[in-house]
């Protein structure tokens, strides 16, 4: 995050940083769990996966609530963050620069967990959005059943699975795939999450897969072929010449919830700060906070220094 003008105007920017968050979603985490409590049960959360995790705010939250805020015993928990970029380190959280399609991630991460399973995944990743809707959900949903892929691999039985989503035409295909998998699937918006973005979270509870299914990670698999022996198979998201045929009643319609107090800030607001006092009790000027955590290794990092050199070919 920045240094700007922002910080007047987006209060969850702003609170972030002032709490010592590397971005504002660690505030969308912080709501659906005030809403679900998935990381308040200190007996049954001891191994948590955090996919796609950079910049780290997720797993700032996870350590804080297992570690920094656990008024129990700390023994055997541990948190593992996996990114393909680098991650600047964070207390208590162990980071794999990793790609969660390769079985190398899964192997590494089972060795963490001394090859126990996972009691929470979560993944708050996302594609860089290029503003066509329909296909910036396509490769959202792609990038969920990559990390569910690797999920139905680490995640115990009973365990909870928490991911971003975009709320597309066909989006109640997906409630009826993880239908498959879960006990209850829900589909959860917190205030912190605009309210003009089609950006949700999924929240699947119970995971119970088919007994007689064994996921089995492969680099030469697709997806369709993974999920070949669950029943999730027959409902594939990229065949939809079938979708007239797929019957109503096997569509799964999701609860929804939306997550956070009516107290809560407006993410859509502009909030103005002093400016606009016009009383005679003298109130210290907002002051802009520096970022908690550069950027370690940004994609636009040889822009910029092409930017500042003036080597940069502006398009015309």
């Amino acid at each position: 995050m920045g240094k700007s003008s922002k910080d007047k105007r987006d209060l969850y920017y702003r609170k972030a940083k002032e709490q010592g968050y590397r971005a504002r979603s660690a505030f969308k985490l912080l709501q659906l769990n005030d809403e679900f409590h998935f990381l308040d049960d200190e007996t049954n959360l001891k191994r948590v996966v955090d996919l796609c995790a950079a910049p780290g705010s997720w797993s700032q939250v996870l350590s804080r609530k297992m570690f920094t805020e656990s008024k129990g015993n700390l023994d055997g928990k541990k948190i593992v963050a996996v990114d393909l970029q680098p991650m600047s380190p964070i207390e208590n959280v162990t980071t794999l620069q990793a790609d969660i399609t390769h079985p190398e991630t899964l192997s590494k991460i089972l060795h963490l967990f001394g090859n126990e399973k996972a009691d929470f995944v979560c993944s708050d990743g996302a594609p860089d959005v290029t503003g066509l809707h329909d296909l910036d959900e396509y490769v959202q949903q792609q990038l969920i059943m990559s990390a569910l892929q690797l999920t139905t691999c680490i995640l115990k039985k009973n365990g909870t699975f928490v991911a971003k989503i975009f709320r597309g035409r066909d989006i109640d295909m997906l409630y009826s795939q993880l239908g498959y998998l879960f006990e209850k699937v829900i589909c959860a918006k917190p205030k912190s999450s605009r309210g003009t973005s089609l950006e949700a979270f999924i929240v699947c509870l119970g995971y119970n897969p088919p007994s007689n299914w064994e996921p089995k990670l492969d680099l030469n698999k697709s997806v369709e072929e993974f999920f070949s022996g669950c029943s999730l198979g027959r409902l594939k998201i990229s065949d939809d010449n079938k979708l007239s045929n797929w019957k109503i009643e096997e569509r799964d319609i999701a609860e929804f919830m939306s997550c956070g107090g009516l107290d809560s800030v407006d993410s859509d607001a502009t909030y103005h700060f002093d400016e606009d006092d016009t009383s005679n009790v003298k109130k210290p000027a907002l002051v802009s906070l520096d970022p908690i955590q550069s950027p370690t290794n940004p994609p636009y990092k040889k822009a910029l220094e092409l930017k500042r050199k003036g080597k940069l070919t502006r398009a015309v």
